[in-house]
């Protein structure tokens, strides 16, 4: 029997999709099994179901985000301020 393909992508800002595993080793040497054809690693240590990925990740992007459009608003309504008077 050739032995199993497994796989593992990085997902920029986000988890490592494992495809192929039957069981994944976390580095306290817990052993999860993967149930799935692929499962999501945390890499940012933020999910409360470590090691398995619960997109804890997105939150913090999603902050970065709204602060940018907070300040993209404060910058164009002090232009609109500028050009008025």
């Amino acid at each position: 029997m050739s032995p199993r393909r497994v796989t593992v992508t990085e997902c920029p800002g986000g988890p490592l999709l494992i495809r192929g595993a039957d069981e994944v080793v976390g580095i306290d040497g817990t052993t999860g099994t993967a149930d799935r054809a692929v499962v999501a690693m945390c890499r940012c240590g933020r999910s409360e179901r470590l090691p398995w990925c619960d997109d804890s990740h997105r939150a913090k992007r999603r902050r970065k985000q709204s602060t940018k459009t907070e300040k993209t608003e404060k910058a164009e309504k002090a232009e609109k301020t500028e050009k008025t008077d």
